[in-house]
């Protein structure tokens, strides 16, 4: 088994931080935007990037209500989200057991 088999979309670094952080929610919880950045430690548009990659993926999804200065942005976990980090743990697993 090769790294060419990990999903490309968990495995950088940043995207990694953020799957494994909401990925530890209670199924159907959310995090704000502010709460994940705080504990991850993005900037705001360095995160943004990052949600807008997994969102297109369909692994998160963002919902943001209200308008400014009052609007609130929640980042979710989807099924579909943790289907690929199932398998991009399965295939981490396996590689490792190889060595």
């Amino acid at each position: 088994m090769t790294t060419d088999t990990l999903d490309p979309l968990i495995h950088v670094p940043a995207r990694l931080r953020i799957i494994a952080t909401l990925a530890a929610l209670p199924e159907g919880d959310t995090l704000s935007f502010t709460r994940l950045q705080d504990m991850i430690g993005l900037t705001p548009g360095n995160l943004i990037t990052h949600l807008r990659k997994l969102e297109d993926a369909g692994y998160i999804d963002t919902e943001k209500t209200g308008s400014r200065p009052a609007s609130l942005t929640t980042v979710a976990f989807t099924r579909r989200g943790r289907t690929a980090l199932d398998a991009y743990t399965s295939t981490l697993r396996d590689l490792l057991a190889g060595l």
